[in-house]
């Protein structure tokens, strides 16, 4: 299929190009303007007043396929990714069964090749992810996975993350790190005023600094990368940024609801403002923010987490986590580029280049010979999020209500349109 986009602003930080401009899509990949195939096009769209963007990548993701695909699957997932203008999803490994096997690997990579987006398994980083034995990082690479994770909850053991560590190193795979030390995390919401007013057990933010200062110093001893997952506290951004000054190869990223919302939030006892880590005081939202703008943070995703209505339907019992990939790029749109605290073109670093290259995957860009993934973003639609109309099996989004500024009108991914508005 060729298509021809014309009269679009091209945004493509990986090439430092920002410009008006056509792309020429033709087999699938990015290619060099040719008459005769602009010509012969199969579709042709003017792009005038529409940001044309490489398709996004979101580096943490749960789709719940296997084991519990009536909150997600794959399809659901890929389609809620397209309709958020997100072309590759990096799937977590906290599935029924554990992606710690070479045959789970294979089912997910077998019902991607249906999936409207490009679906790609992260593997754990442990057996069963109890922390106790290390998975076959090496046969699990071959076959596809293109991170490790225990995601969900922490490596406890020192010894086996420094382990774990080395061995990714070896095979240049990136550790995907979710910092929270579990002696201290004993509550449902952040530890704050709110939570003893309340009388609901909260978690203090030492959860998450204790568990990422080990983690960055395990990194620096050994001289291996790390990444830090869904970063929520101003002491563990100041870790990263310090570790980052000293050399040390350590990357972080952070979620739309940790710059868009505090635990103010929670007031309403709306289960829907739950995920791990839990919102936090305004003083760390603001935290996220200068992060964010001043380099620490390296990354935007989503940490989509689906449950069901019913799940969410009571505030204690409910288990934490919120979608975000229908959301996640007008929802940094609005928080940050609107207010002018970052640029669009810095958006698209955080949102599709960095998480790319740091999974060493090619894409993130718009260079000719790329795998043609387009995103055209139109920034001057409002909408507001009604919650059921969002694509994908579950509805928990804690954006539910809000105005949004800036939509995606069509995601291209392998040179197919997978969603159209």
């Amino acid at each position: 299929m060729t298509i021809y986009i014309k009269n679009a602003r091209i945004i493509d930080p990986a090439n430092r190009r920002d410009e008006f401009g056509d792309i020429l899509i033709h087999n699938g990949i990015i290619a060099k303007k040719q008459q005769d195939l602009v010509r012969k096009a199969d579709r042709v769209i003017d792009a005038a007043g529409l940001f044309a963007i490489p398709g996004l990548v979101d580096m943490h993701v749960h789709l719940r396929d296997p084991g519990q695909t009536h909150k997600e699957d794959i399809f659901s997932g890929s389609i809620a990714a397209a309709f958020g203008g997100i072309t590759t999803v990096a799937a977590m490994p906290n599935t029924e069964p554990v992606v710690d096997n070479l045959q789970t690997i294979q089912y997910i990579l077998n019902k991607a090749q249906n999936a409207a987006v490009r679906i790609l398994p992260v593997g754990a980083m442990t057996m069963g992810l109890k922390g106790e034995e290390l998975s076959d990082f090496e046969s699990l690479h071959k076959a596809g996975a293109v991170a490790f994770s225990d995601d969900g909850r922490p490596v406890e053991n020192t010894k086996i993350m420094l382990e774990a560590l080395k061995l990714a190193q070896s095979l240049n795979v990136p550790i995907l790190s979710h910092c929270e030390d579990l002696y201290l995390s004993n509550g449902i919401i952040n530890e704050s005023d709110i939570s003893l007013r309340h009388s609901i057990p909260g978690t203090p933010t030492a959860a998450e600094d204790a568990a990422t200062a080990r983690d960055v110093a395990l990194a620096a001893s050994a001289g291996c990368s790390i990444h830090i997952c869904h970063v929520s506290t101003k002491t563990s951004l100041d870790i990263i940024k310090a570790a980052k000054s000293a050399g040390v190869r350590v990357t972080c990223e952070t979620a739309p609801h940790y710059f868009a919302f505090s635990d103010q939030c929670l007031e309403s006892m709306d289960a829907d403002y739950r995920m791990n880590p839990p919102l936090r005081g305004e003083e760390h939202r603001i935290a996220v923010v200068n992060a964010i703008k001043d380099g620490t943070i390296d990354v935007i995703a989503t940490d989509h987490a689906p449950h069901t209505d019913e799940e969410k339907s009571d505030f204690i019992k409910a288990p934490n986590g919120v979608i975000g990939m229908q959301t996640s790029l007008a929802s940094a749109y609005t928080c940050l580029v609107k207010p002018g605290d970052i640029s669009i073109n810095r958006l698209i670093e955080l949102m599709s280049v960095n998480p790319a290259k740091i999974l060493n995957l090619p894409y993130g860009t718009l260079s000719e010979g790329a795998p043609a993934d387009v995103v055209l973003f139109d920034p001057g639609i409002d909408w507001t999020v009604e919650k059921d109309r969002l694509p994908g099996k579950s509805h928990n989004t804690p954006f539910k209500g809000k105005k949004l500024s800036g939509k995606v009108v069509m995601t291209i991914c392998g040179g197919r349109i997978v969603y159209e508005e």
